[in-house]
């Protein structure tokens, strides 16, 4: 269209467990949008760090899997270039039952396609992504936190529910 930047990406990523969907999640979403014509935010559920967490924090409302879909699809309504899909990894697992990334791979690849960028705030899962979605660039967000100085882990230690609030979208 006419008076519109011209996106440096044509399809980006964003992946996560989300628990619980946050400021800094949302955060990477914006950048994502900005440099991109179309972003995939994928909530990956099933996996083994989700399942542990769920079991060491019963009935926390902000983890449940349908307050986390429900955070992210009402975050994402003031973006044309961002759509948000759940993907089930339960059965991503290798023989001895622990969670397999590359398993996960195309169902991801299924949902995206070839993209040219895949963001996030983690520098470990690198290898992984470059791997994974070679054509990709791995766009690292906010990795020191300074826009957003919160974790999801940090988040779910906190015994101030009012402050916890300010953190969760």
């Amino acid at each position: 269209m006419a008076g519109q930047d011209k996106k440096k990406y044509k399809v980006g990523m964003f992946g996560g467990k989300f628990m619980p969907f946050h400021k800094g999640h949302f955060y990477c979403i914006d950048v994502a949008a900005s440099q991109c014509e179309k972003v995939y935010v994928l909530l990956f559920s099933g996996g083994d760090q989700e399942n542990e967490i769920l079991i060491n924090n019963p009935g926390v409302w902000y983890l449940s899997i349908e307050d986390r879909q429900k955070h992210i699809e009402s975050a994402i309504r003031k973006y044309n270039n961002v759509v948000f899909y759940t993907i089930d990894i339960t059965g991503c697992r290798n023989p001895d039952g622990t969670e397999n990334w590359d398993m996960e791979t195309p169902l991801v690849r299924a949902v995206c396609g070839e993209m040219g960028a895949v963001y996030g705030s983690e520098p470990g899962y690198k290898a992984y992504f470059d791997r994974a979605y070679p054509e990709a660039e791995y766009i690292l967000v906010d990795v020191k936190r300074i826009h957003y100085p919160i974790s999801g882990t940090a988040i779910r230690n906190m015994e101030n529910r009012k402050e916890r609030e300010l953190w969760i979208i």
